[in-house]
Parts: C-alpha cells; structure tokens; sequence
C-alpha cells in the first residue's frame, strides 16, 4: 500500500529541483521553452592611476584650494622653464662670442698671415734674383723669414682648427706644396749664381707653383675663406635674439600678473608678497636678459664692423700690393717671355692688382680697397695709417711709369734699378715698403679695436646665464610660498 509524500519531504531524485514555468494542460515539459542561468556580472574594469588621477585634477578643480595648487604649480614651473631656457641660451651666445674672441678670429687672421707671408716669400725671391749672383743678405733674410714663419702658422692652423675635413685638406696641401716650392727656389738661385740662363726657368717655375689655380696661394685662399665663413657664423650665432627666453618671460610675468589680480579680485587684497616677490625677480631676469644681449650684441656689431670687416679688407689689400711688386719682379726676370692677351702676362696682373688696390676715377681720386679701409676707420688712428698706404700707392704708380719707359727704352739695367732700388733711385720697391707697413699699422690698430669691441661685447653675458637660473628658482619658490600662504586660510 502506497502513501503519498509528505509535504515537506524532499523531491524524487529523478524529478528537477528547479521550478520550471508552469505546464499548462494538454502540454508537456518537453513543449516548455528553456530558460538559461543568467551568467554572472563581470567584475568593474580597473582604472590606470593616469586616469584616476585626472579625475581627482578634475575634482580638485572644482574647489578654490585645488584651483591654487593647480596655479602654484603652474607658476613655478613657467619661472623655473623661463630660467632654464634663458641660462642655455645665453650660455649658448656667450660660447659664441668667446669663439669669436678666442678661436674663430684669430684662425682667420693666421690664415690670411699665411697667404701674406707666402706672397712676400714669392716677391721677395724675385727681387734677389734680380739683383743678381751677390743676392742682397738682407733679402734673404726676409726670404727665410717669410717661410718660417708660414710654416709656423700652418703647424698653428693644423692643431687648432676644428674646421671641416676641406679645410684639413688645404692644410695638408700646403704642407706638401711649401718643400716643392722652396726646393726650386734654391735651384733657382744656385743657377743664377752661376749665371746660368736655367736659373729664371726654375724662377718661373717656383711662382707658377705658387700662383696657379691649385697653388699655395690658392690653397691659402680658401683656407682663409673657410676660417672666415667659420668666423662669420659664430658672430650670427652669438648676436641672435634668444627668443624663446624672452617669449618665456613675457608669459611667465603676464601669469603672475594674473594670479595677484585673481588674488585682489577674490579677497580684496592688494599684495601678496610670495607673488610680488616672483613678478620683480622675473622682471629682473626678463630686463637683464634684454638689457644684456643689447650690449653684447652692439659690442660685437662694432667689433665685426670696425674690427673683422676691417681688417679683411686691409689684409686684401696688403696681399694685392704683394703681389703687384711681385708682378713687377717677374716682368723684370722673364724680359717678355711670358705672353697672354698679346700684352706682357706680368705686366697684365699688375695692373689688376693695382687696380682693385687703389683703382683711380677720373680726377684720379684713390678708391676701392683702400676706400673701403678709409670707410671702416672709425677714428684718426685707424686713418692715418691708411692715408699714408694711399700716398705710398700714388707714388708707386707714378714710378712704374718710368720702369715701362726704361723698359721700353730698351734700357733694361735701369728699369731693374727703379724696381729694386740698387743704385740709389726711388724705386718702386721703395715704395711698396712704405705701403706695407702702413698697412701693417693700420692692421695693428684694427686688431687692437676688435679685441676691445668683442671683449666688451662677450664680458656683456658674463654671469648672466648663473644669474638667471637663481633668480628663476627664487622666484618659483616666491610663487608658491605666496600661494601657500593663501591655501592656509583653508585649514
């Protein structure tokens, strides 16, 4: 006999333990839809710290003391930037003008002592030679000189310059051309003391490999047009405008202006003495940057103009007075033998030389370089010396008129003697002394004026860039000192 469960007995084992819907009559459970388990929620996505600290920024913003840390903090990093920027970019200057001073100037002026000294060397073995077998001791001396003394500076040039690889290439050439020219030089001499004809073919030979295009004098050229290119860059580089400094500084004085009108605006107080203390040391950087780089840049305005332009173009014009009197050697030792244009070649690049020295207009008024060199003296003691080169010039012109007529003429002794001066004449060697060392002078004095205009111009920048990133810290600690002060009415 079969009873019935109890109610609150458990179900069948075969029966489900969950409720499924209700089954209507007539259906059974297999015509019930199936309705799955919902599937458990998935955990909340962590957050990185980047984002949730954006979002306690964006909390913090909306209270006054996240405002004020907010600006504190923005102010101190704007002094402290300005500062930064400032010190690297005077520092930056500063190295500049130094190069100037110390390394680029000087490059350039051995180089252009190097072509000088080269040209004399050539000039001056064509004048012994012209005096004969009894070459003049005096002459010599200056031969040897001349030499020593580029061999010197090219030794200087190779150690000290940090040019490009070209420029090491021009040094090099040098090197290996000066032995070959002083090699034939020699032979030159040692045939003309034995009066033997060869003597001025090796004479020819020694100043063709001084003077044609890939020579030493060509090589000494570039070598001086890259160490001033070089000198060029370093005067743009230390006289341009550190604008981002300035910009930064302009920025950081308009924020701090801002805070301490927020600051009046929200309390109705006029000062807070951390933010008036971070705008007057600001201001105090901003007004010494500007004022700073002012003076620098007109000292170093005024040592390029009246100092490296200057002498460039004495220096120019020294070398072409070199290399007239030069000229005029050759024209002697070659008697015509050398011919272009169906005119004497030597007496063709004198008259170049002469030219672009001193051309004449037509009331015979001195001009082109030696202008030039009146123009860029900026007082009597730079002038007088280039006046006197002027006066030396006419003279030597009006005398070599008279070396073409003896030449002319026929009389060959005497046209020699009026070029080198062996029998008491004026000759027109005479004359290219004088222009030498006036010239020489007046490079003197120009040198003496760049080395006072740039020094001024670099000392200008002295201390400022140590200066800058003091006060920029002071004044970033002004800044939130002064803020802090107004977040502690808060606690």
């Amino acid at each position: 006999m079969s009873y019935p469960p109890h109610a609150g007995s458990a179900a069948p084992p075969d029966q489900p333990t969950a409720a499924g819907p209700p089954i209507v009559p007539g259906q059974t459970r297999a015509d019930v839809p199936h309705t799955p388990p919902h599937a458990p929620a998935a955990p909340p996505q962590r957050r990185s710290a980047f984002a949730e600290g954006m979002d306690r920024v964006r909390r913090s913003a909306t209270t006054e003391p996240g405002r004020l840390r907010i600006i504190g903090a923005v102010l101190a990093a704007l002094v402290v930037l300005f500062g930064a920027v400032t010190a690297w970019q005077v520092t930056d200057r500063a190295e500049a003008a130094d190069d100037v001073l110390t390394r680029s100037q000087p490059l350039s002026r051995d180089a252009a002592e190097i072509y000088r000294s080269l040209a004399d060397a050539n000039t001056t073995a064509a004048s012994g030679f012209l005096a004969g077998g009894a070459e003049p001791r005096s002459v010599r001396q200056r031969y040897e000189k001349d030499i020593d003394q580029a061999s010197k500076l090219l030794v200087q040039a190779s150690a000290n310059s940090q040019g490009s690889a070209a420029t090491r290439e021009k040094i090099s050439k040098l090197n290996r051309l000066l032995p070959q020219y002083t090699a034939a030089i020699e032979t030159a001499r040692a045939n003309n003391r034995q009066g033997l004809p060869l003597g001025g073919a090796y004479l020819r030979y020694a100043n063709d490999l001084m003077e044609r295009d890939d020579g030493l004098l060509a090589a000494a050229q570039d070598l001086y047009q890259a160490e001033t290119a070089q000198l060029n860059r370093d005067y743009a580089r230390a006289k341009s405008w550190p604008w981002a400094a300035l910009a930064l500084g302009v920025l950081a004085l308009a924020a701090l202006v801002w805070a301490q009108r927020r600051h009046y605006r929200r309390t109705n107080r006029v000062f807070n003495q951390g933010l008036v203390t971070a705008s007057a040391l600001t201001a105090a950087v901003l007004l010494w940057l500007a004022a700073g780089h002012t003076f620098a840049r007109s000292g170093l305005e005024d040592s390029d103009k009246h100092g490296a332009q200057s002498l460039q173009v004495l220096n120019e014009a020294r070398i072409n007075a070199l290399q007239a009197h030069g000229n005029e050697g050759l024209k002697m030792v070659s008697r015509g033998a050398v011919v272009r244009d169906d005119q004497d070649a030597y007496e063709l690049d004198y008259s170049t030389s002469m030219k672009e020295l001193a051309g004449t207009d037509d009331r015979g008024r001195a001009g082109s370089m030696m202008d030039q060199a009146l123009a860029l003296a900026d007082d009597d003691a730079g002038r007088k010396p280039v006046q006197e080169a002027v006066e030396g010039v006419r003279a030597w012109q009006g005398r070599h008129e008279g070396v073409l007529k003896a030449d002319n003429d026929g009389d060959y002794e005497t046209a020699v003697r009026l070029v080198i001066g062996t029998g008491g004449e004026k000759s027109t060697g005479q004359c290219f002394d004088k222009v030498d060392s006036a010239l020489a002078k007046a490079i003197d004095h120009e040198q003496s004026e760049f080395k006072s205009a740039a020094s001024g111009g670099r000392d200008a920048l002295g201390g400022l860039w140590i200066g800058a990133a003091v006060l920029a810290v002071l004044g970033a600690a002004g800044a939130l000192l002064g803020v802090g002060r107004r977040l502690s009415e808060y606690r």
